[in-house]
């Protein structure tokens, strides 16, 4: 313990600007590792979802960036004619979001209403940890009240068979809901351009659309959900049907693409990103790993007759290897505690700031995808540290230690 202070302070904190920079290097080293994997895990939980949707004959909606939309022309009927028409013509998967109520909860937060209708529900097969599967076939003038699922956060609130009364936002009436399932903790929509952008369900109620309920809507809910709409096994004149019918009611223009052009879309500007993420990282490794050689060396030959005498006293090279190992493990792990109460502040801080869309259920906030980039991040602290003293090893060993130095 002696040795491995006396080298500590004579070598490795003598020049304390060094000391420092070089773990604010391993910081921004570990932090960009950590965003990196992290990102990396949520596209690829990201294609996993999605690929239930990347089928041939399945097409997805956006605006087309040269149109605008002109909601002084648009009226409640011309959006009703092109679903009328789609319905005709296609089979489609309507999904929509953003609409919020506030309802008395366990933590406070505001709460996200999901409409869905059936071919959607059915493509992305929701896991529940309690209830049964969504039911699309309720009279909605004649029902007492509209089957739902709510999300994990909301369970305690509103268990399975709960009533809720709220004030439906888009019928523009008051509403009775029945909770007839529980999401799993988590469960989360990807975004279809951003595969590593996730919305969390655990303060969401999927409220299920048929015909008749999206007849009652109002326009808002018709739009938004014509947005992303997607026109399942159809062909591309249906499409170009579509496109037409949609442009000639409404005055603009949605492209239709399949999700494989999506996935190119999407990876033409993540890969580039992650390119230029990796060369950062790189760089600083590099600039880390001659630092730290550099700092060993120049300490070394600073208090060379130290060295020599310990040597002489039964300090050896493997000993020596031991103190670096010990050493960089700190600051490493110093680094990572960093990175790592950044994460639980993140990630706990959308529970403080009600922030509905991402509060998610694990220690501290964290969820699976946290602790793969964790472990990422120890991973290449491990082949550093060990890159680092391997190579500081060899450079010392060509340092003359004789007892000429002594004199």
């Amino acid at each position: 313990m002696k040795i491995f202070k006396l080298f500590v302070t004579k070598i490795f904190l003598r020049r304390a600007v060094i000391f420092v920079s070089i773990l604010g290097l391993i910081f921004m080293a570990n932090y960009l590792s950590f965003i990196s994997a992290r990102s990396i895990f949520s596209t690829l939980e990201g294609y996993q979802e999605i690929k239930r949707i990347d089928k041939k004959g399945n097409y997805i909606a956006n605006l087309d960036p040269e149109s605008s939309i002109d909601l002084d022309i648009i009226t409640n009927k011309k959006v009703q004619d092109v679903y009328d028409f789609l319905s005709a013509n296609s089979k489609y998967a309507f999904y929509t979001d953003g609409f919020i109520v506030e309802i008395p909860n366990n933590h406070d937060m505001s709460v996200s209403l999901c409409y869905m209708n059936e071919e959607y529900y059915k493509l992305n097969q929701f896991e529940l940890s309690d209830g049964k599967n969504l039911d699309f076939k309720y009279q909605l003038d004649n029902s007492e009240f509209i089957p739902v699922l709510v999300g994990k956060g909301l369970s305690q609130s509103y268990p399975v068979g709960t009533l809720i009364e709220i004030e439906e936002p888009v019928l523009g009436r008051s509403v009775t809901l029945k909770v007839q399932g529980i999401l799993k903790e988590n469960l989360s929509h990807s975004n279809f351009y951003a595969l590593n952008s996730k919305q969390y369900y655990n303060f969401s109620i999927f409220i299920p659309v048929n015909d008749e309920f999206l007849f009652q809507s109002n326009i808002d809910l018709k739009l938004n959900g014509l947005m992303d709409i997607i026109i399942l096994e159809t062909s591309q004149k249906q499409v170009d049907e579509l496109q037409e019918v949609i442009h000639d009611n409404l005055k603009f223009r949605l492209n239709f693409f399949n999700q494989k052009e999506n996935f190119e879309y999407f990876n033409e500007y993540f890969f580039s990103s992650l390119k230029f993420i990796t060369l950062i990282t790189v760089v600083l490794l590099i600039i880390i790993t001659c630092i730290s050689i550099w700092n060993a060396l120049v300490g070394i030959r600073l208090m060379i007759k130290d060295f020599t005498i310990n040597f002489l006293v039964g300090l050896s090279y493997s000993k020596f290897r031991k103190i670096l190992y010990i050493y960089y493990g700190l600051l490493f792990l110093i680094s990572l505690m960093l990175v790592f109460l950044i994460t639980i502040y993140n990630r706990y801080g959308c529970w403080l700031r009600k922030d509905y869309s991402f509060a998610t259920y694990g220690f501290c906030g964290l969820i699976e995808m946290d602790w793969l980039a964790l472990l990422t991040v120890i991973f290449f602290d491990i082949i550093i540290g060990i890159l680092v003293t391997e190579i500081t090893i060899k450079r010392i060993k060509k340092v003359p230690i004789s007892v000429g130095v002594l004199q």
